[in-house]
């Protein structure tokens, strides 16, 4: 267990894999921790130094005040990259993880080798929503709501084949700090990146999921046709398409991130 005592707060993260190796940061997604990308470690850590850690507010990670904002989120990383003496990597995210890479590819990107965007968008609306979600949070917890978000992380035909993942992600859910969650749905609310990504420089690799109902593949379409050059890849399941189509996952990943050595 490791943590960055960064300017204003501390964040919890583990490293796998060979140091040598290029490396390859992972940010999850909004009520999750780093413990999502379990079937991602053994894999990837074969071909990469692979840096998970928890977002400001999840997890293990200091619960700071909030609103959150994404620009926060993205100099945690920055931090983070700082604190490790990591001058360039490859950078991964879900849903909001994807929020925060899209703002490291515009405002550092001469920190990112490359990129994949995974189940995200550039907006992700309404704004209402967002604002009434964390209000619920506040005022009942985070395992008010755990049942109805969790539902939409798997398909339900998965869910129910994978009973012991499903629940899991719940708890994963409904242990996240009610002010970290409200904040940081806060943050989701009011990023707005779709007038900026022809500025993206990255190579891009979009991945969406078939029946991702928060972002669905229209956003992931969106993302791909607006960024210079951006691959697309569709895959099976919801939300979580790295828990739930797994290996193609992984090697989408891998075909994008073995192409070059991140410094």
């Amino acid at each position: 267990m490791a943590f960055a005592e960064l300017d204003d707060v501390r964040l919890h993260y583990r490293a796998d894999g060979d140091p040598a190796n290029p490396t390859l940061v992972l940010s999850n997604s909004l009520g999750a921790a780093l413990d999502m990308w379990a079937p991602q470690i053994e894999p990837l850590a074969r071909h990469v130094h692979l840096i998970r850690y928890d977002t400001r507010g999840h997890g293990q990670s200091e619960v700071t005040p909030g609103p959150y904002t994404i620009a926060q989120l993205g100099r945690d990383v920055v931090g983070l990259l700082d604190r490790l003496g990591l001058e360039r990597v490859h950078f991964a995210g879900v849903s909001m993880g994807g929020l925060t890479g899209q703002w490291l590819a515009l405002n550092h990107p001469e920190r990112l080798a490359r990129l994949a965007l995974c189940n995200t968008a550039a907006y992700i609306g309404p704004p209402e929503n967002w604002t009434s979600r964390a209000e619920k949070v506040r005022a009942d917890g985070v395992g008010s709501i755990a049942d109805a978000v969790a539902s939409r992380w798997l398909t339900a035909d998965y869910a129910v084949a994978q009973p012991e993942l499903a629940a899991s992600l719940r708890r994963m859910l409904a242990a996240t700090a009610p002010e970290g969650y409200a904040a940081a749905c806060l943050a989701v609310r009011d990023a707005d990146f779709r007038g900026a990504l022809p500025r993206i420089t990255a190579p891009t690799l979009v991945i969406a999921g078939t029946h991702d109902l928060a972002t669905p593949p229209a956003e992931g379409r969106f993302l791909a046709d607006h960024i210079p050059g951006a691959q697309y890849r569709e895959l099976s399941g919801a939300h979580l398409t790295n828990l739930e189509d797994v290996q193609r996952f992984n090697e989408a990943v891998l075909t994008l991130f073995g192409e070059t050595r991140a410094s």
